[in-house]
C-alpha cells in the first residue's frame, strides 16, 4: 500500500478501531474519494461487534484542512453533499467516536471532528470553519450540531469569519474537552481514555448516545433493552465483588437516528 496516496488507513486493536486521516501532500485534505469511502468503512466497522470505540485522527502532525479544494471547481454542491454525508454517518455511528486533534483542524476536518462525540486535541492546534472563505452555504445540519457544541455566538465568529481559534479558546467554547501538552501526550491519553470506553457498558453508552442527541422516543426500548442485556446484573454483581465487569451487549449497526 503506497501511504502517500489519498486515503483512509483503518486498524483496530484491543476493541479500539482507529482510522487515520491520510493524504500527506495536503496536509489530509479530504478528496472526494475519501468522502465516499469514509461512510462504508464506518458501516464495516460498525457491524464488528469486536469493534468498542472508534478513534479518529489525521497522519503525521495534522488532523484534517478541509476538503481537496481542487475538487470544488467541478462541483462545489456535491463535494458539500459528499462531507455532509460522511459527517452524518460518524454522527451515527453507534459507539462512542473520539476525535483525537493535532495541527490544522480546518473545514471538513472541523466537520468531522465536530461530528465525534468528544475531541482531544494538542496544544497548538487550529480550528477554522472557513465557509466564508470561498463562498459557500454551510449546511443546515453541520450549523446545528456546531451550534449544540459551542453556543451561537461562537458559531457566529467561526462561521462568519473563518478565523482560526487555538486550543484555549477551543476548549473554553467547549469546541474541544481536553488539551494535551505537547511532546506525545496526546496519544498516551488518547489510548488510555480509549481503553476506558472499551471496557463499559455498550448499553449505557448507546443509549446516552441516542439520548444526548435528542431521541424522545425510545425510553421504552432501551427499558426493555436493560431488562434483556444481562449488564445491569452484571454491573452491580461486580461491583459487589470488587472485580472489574464483564459487559457483553453489542448495539447493532443502525446506530443513533435523529
Amino acid at each position: 500500500m503506497d501511504r502517500t496516496e489519498p486515503q483512509l488507513l483503518c486498524s483496530v486493536d484491543g476493541g479500539v478501531a482507529t482510522v487515520v486521516i491520510s493524504h500527506p501532500a495536503k496536509r489530509n485534505a479530504m478528496t472526494a474519494a475519501m468522502w465516499r469511502s469514509l461512510p462504508e468503512l464506518l458501516d464495516r466497522l460498525a457491524a464488528d461487534p469486536a469493534v468498542r470505540v472508534l478513534v479518529l485522527t489525521g497522519a503525521g502532525n495534522t488532523f484534517c484542512a478541509g476538503a481537496d479544494i481542487s475538487t470544488l471547481r467541478e462541483s462545489a454542491g456535491e463535494a458539500q453533499a459528499l462531507a455532509v454525508a460522511a459527517e452524518e454517518a460518524l454522527a451515527a455511528f453507534p459507539r462512542p467516536t473520539l476525535a483525537a486533534v493535532r495541527g490544522f483542524c480546518v473545514g471538513g476536518g472541523s466537520q468531522l471532528a465536530a461530528a465525534c462525540d468528544l475531541r482531544f486535541a494538542q496544544e497548538g492546534a487550529l480550528f477554522g470553519v472557513t465557509p466564508a472563505k470561498l463562498g459557500i452555504v454551510y449546511a443546515s445540519s453541520s450549523t446545528r450540531r456546531l451550534v449544540s457544541l459551542v453556543g451561537p455566538a461562537t458559531a457566529k465568529h467561526l462561521l462568519f469569519s473563518g478565523e482560526l481559534i487555538d486550543t484555549e479558546r477551543a476548549l473554553r467554547t467547549g469546541l474541544v474537552d481536553e488539551v494535551l501538552p505537547d511532546g506525545g501526550g496526546l496519544d498516551g491519553r488518547v489510548a488510555a481514555y480509549a481503553g476506558v470506553l472499551a471496557s463499559r457498558s455498550q448499553l449505557t453508552q448507546a443509549s446516552a448516545k441516542e439520548f444526548a442527541a435528542g431521541r424522545r422516543d425510545r425510553d421504552a426500548y432501551w427499558t426493555a433493552e436493560a431488562r434483556s442485556s444481562g449488564d445491569t446484573a452484571e454491573g452491580v454483581a461486580a461491583f459487589l465483588e470488587r472485580r472489574e465487569p464483564k459487559f457483553t451487549y453489542t448495539t447493532g449497526s443502525e446506530g443513533p437516528t435523529g
